[in-house]
Parts: structure tokens; C-alpha cells; sequence
């Protein structure tokens, strides 16, 4: 007697065939491949000796040690957001009482994903309009996706997302009666994955004045992801988008050490509107009980410890080597190409190429089937940060990270990825 096929969910086919997980597969099981898509951070910047110390320091005394290996809450760590404000202070340039938040507004998470996840979660239902930067981060592109969101791009330039092309498609979409539909903007601050853009500063004030303009209906949300915020290689740092804020009802602003620290400890924290706080502790309750109570406790150390910062100081030294050797193998190797392109980032993990619109870069495509097989290497095809069908979607991109090769393999990936082009345009 045959087993009859299991009946799955409307969400389980949406979340289906994501690009993350192809893209994953294909770099652990094509090991002699250069991987110039995977947007890991580099293994030998992982603090193991700082989170060996710390680990022995929090589990000296035994009573403290059972502490952090029992359950923890489901908001977080308290001296861990207690740590946070201090840390968010550090990055916005201002004492605590400046932020005008306190523990109580920030959510810790287990990574930025988890986060970004509970808002799909607890903001959206089917059909509701998320309005994205053209082009974005495409994990939350499936995230919102599996949740039956209408996602629509903006058009964005050097500089980030155009205001302009924001209120236009804001006035589009309420002359088409559908503005009590638009939920959320969502925006990558900083060093953008996939294109390493960073908004503005007069655009992140904009921003927020335009959402709360908008707000007719219902107020209308915008996440700020900074999870590349302190990877920045030159320049000032400048407010994030929630620090224009005012009254900290309209921004989001997420925050992960995922990049900064150690992917491998899975802390990332929110920092919310008051009133949407306890509908994010509901639904994380309901998913794992509060995120991991000892990785937990080792960012609060380094964080307290102030050797955190120090880290960081080495991290960006350290992908400002490897950033700079993938922009001058792109001189090198590509600066004779017609029809080629590509962006300088002050920071982030990843230079975003544009070819000939005649030059597909799918996963189906030529030129993919040419890098990956025949020259090995592999990149990120930019199609997949659009969302599918947009008319700005465009198919003859490619998001290149420089984040887990050296520099000599990133400057002979890029020398392979340039043959590879050459053979598709001969």
C-alpha cells in the first residue's frame, strides 16, 4: 500500500527553492571553487581567544556559571541590554539619556533573521506592500515572501534609495486605493548588501519624515538594518536613520554581531517602537522561549570588558586589505571591458558589478554555468535582490564579497571571473 504524500502548507511552497540555500550548498560542496558570492565573515578574524577567556571568566563561580546555563527571558538578557544602550550610544555619538529609549524598547534575538522574521510575523498579513531599495537584501526578499508579501522596489542611485521615486510610488499606490496595505520600508543603512550603497544622510532624515507623512491610515513602519554599520573602512560615521527618529515610533532599528563579532554566537538585538515590543516577546515566547542565556553572556562581557572595540578596530583593518585587493583586481582585470562597471564601497563586505544588458548572470545562465564549472568561480547573481517582477529588476548584475578569501584568492577569483566574461562576450 503507497504512503500518500504529505499535504504542506501555503508557506511551507512559499519558502521553497531559496536562493540562500543553493548558494550554501554550492560552497561547501565545491570546495575547489573560489567563493566570491558567500557573504560569511572571515575565519581568521574569529575572536576564539577572547571568547575563551570570556567563557572562563563568566563560569569561575559556579552559582554565577548555573545562572547562564539555565533558561534565560524571552526580551533578553537584562545586563546585556542594559549593555546595549551603551553600546548604541557609542555608535550614535550621544549619552544613553540621549537615545531617549531604555532596556525595556530592545529585543535580543538570535541573529538579525530571527528579528527580521518576528516582524514579518507579527506586522504583516497576505497582500500587504513592503516597500524595498532596488536592489536589497534577497534573504529578506524570501523572508517577506513566505509570509505572502507584495514586495515593491524603489529605484535607488549612488547615494541609496531615491526619495523622490518613494513618494511617487507612495502617491501611485494611494490613488490606487491600497495605501492602508503599505506596512514597512526597508532599508539597508549602511555598506548595503548587496550593493554596498549607504544611504544618505539627508536621505535617512527624509525617510522618516516621509513615513510619518504617509501615515494616514496606520502608521507606517520603517525597519533600519544596520548589520554592516561598523564595518566601515573610511569615512565618518554619520546618525543612523532611527537616531531622526524623534519620537521613536516610526523606526526599527536592528543591529546584529553576526558580522561585528561572531556569526557562530547568533546575538542580534532590535530596538522598537514601545508598543510593538510586547508583540515581538509574544511570538518569540511562542518560538524559543528567549535566545541562547550564555552567548548571551559572552557579549556582554567583551562589551563591558571594552576589548569588543578593540576587535572591531582589527576587523575593519583587516577588510580594508581585503576590499581594497578586490577593487584593484577589478582595475586590473576589468577596466577594458566595455559595457563594465562597478561600485566602490567605504565599507561592508561587497562590490556590486554590472555588466552589458546583453550579459545574463542567473543561475541558469551562461555566464554562471562558465564561472562555476569551467573557471571556478562563483558570485551572487544580482537578479535575485530584486523582487520577482519588478521592472527594475535587472539581469546583468552580480554581488561580489570580498569577506572570506584572502586577498591573493580574491585577486585570482576576480582574474578567473574576468575570463570567464570574456569567453561569454567573445
Amino acid at each position: 500500500m503507497s504512503v500518500p504524500d504529505i499535504s504542506f502548507s501555503q508557506r511551507r511552497q512559499q519558502a521553497a527553492e531559496q536562493s540562500i540555500a543553493y548558494l550554501m550548498q554550492q560552497g561547501i560542496e565545491n570546495r575547489d571553487v573560489i567563493s566570491l558570492a558567500a557573504g560569511f565573515v572571515d575565519e581568521a578574524t574569529l575572536p576564539v581567544s577572547l571568547v575563551r577567556e570570556s567563557i572562563a571568566d563568566i563560569l569561575t563561580d559556579d552559582a554565577a556559571g548555573r545562572g547562564v546555563l539555565q533558561y534565560g527571558t524571552t526580551a533578553g538578557s537584562g545586563p546585556l541590554r542594559e549593555n546595549l544602550l551603551d553600546h548604541v550610544a557609542r555608535l550614535e555619538n550621544c549619552t544613553t539619556a540621549e537615545l531617549n529609549v531604555t532596556a525595556n524598547e530592545i529585543v535580543v534575538t538570535s541573529g538579525s533573521q530571527q528579528l527580521l522574521q518576528h516582524l514579518s510575523d507579527v506586522l504583516f498579513d497576505p497582500g500587504d506592500i513592503c516597500l524595498v531599495a532596488a536592489p536589497t537584501y534577497f534573504v529578506f526578499l524570501g523572508t517577506l515572501n513566505g509570509v505572502g508579501v507584495q514586495t515593491i522596489a524603489i529605484d535607488t542611485d549612488e547615494h541609496g534609495m531615491c526619495m523622490n521615486a518613494l513618494e511617487e510610488e507612495l502617491a501611485r499606490i494611494e490613488q490606487a486605493g491600497e495605501l492602508n496595505r503599505v506596512k514597512m520600508i526597508y532599508l539597508v543603512s549602511s555598506f548595503e548588501n548587496p550593493s554596498g550603497v549607504t544611504l544618505a544622510d539627508n536621505r535617512r532624515k527624509q525617510v522618516v519624515d516621509i513615513a510619518k507623512r504617509w501615515s494616514k491610515e496606520h502608521r507606517i513602519l520603517i525597519l533600519e538594518d544596520a548589520a554592516y554599520r561598523e564595518l566601515r573602512y573610511e569615512g565618518e560615521d554619520g546618525p543612523s536613520i532611527w537616531s531622526y527618529d524623534d519620537s521613536r515610533q516610526h523606526v526599527i532599528l536592528a543591529q546584529t554581531f553576526s558580522k561585528s563579532f561572531s556569526p557562530g554566537i547568533r546575538v542580534a538585538y532590535g530596538v522598537l517602537p514601545r508598543d510593538l515590543v510586547s508583540a515581538i516577546h509574544d511570538v518569540k515566547g511562542n518560538f524559543d522561549f528567549g535566545s541562547p542565556n550564555l552567548n548571551q553572556r559572552i557579549v556582554s562581557h567583551v562589551l563591558q570588558s571594552g576589548k569588543y572595540q578593540q576587535h572591531v578596530a582589527g576587523l575593519q583593518s583587516s577588510y580594508r586589505v581585503k576590499r581594497d585587493a578586490m577593487l584593484a583586481a577589478a582595475d586590473e582585470f576589468f577596466s577594458d571591458l566595455p559595457g563594465v562597471s562597478w561600485l566602490r564601497p567605504n565599507g561592508g563586505l561587497y562590490v556590486w558589478m554590472t555588466l552589458p544588458d546583453e550579459i545574463q548572470t542567473g543561475f541558469n545562465s551562461p555566464l554562471f554555468q562558465q564561472a562555476s564549472t569551467t573557471d571556478g568561480v562563483m558570485y551572487v547573481p544580482g537578479e535575485i535582490a530584486y523582487p520577482k517582477g519588478s521592472p527594475l529588476q535587472k539581469q546583468s548584475q552580480m554581488r561580489l564579497s570580498f569577506g572570506v578569501e584572502s586577498p591573493e584568492v580574491i585577486h585570482d577569483g576576480m582574474r578567473r571571473l574576468s575570463q570567464a566574461i570574456r569567453h561569454v562576450m567573445d
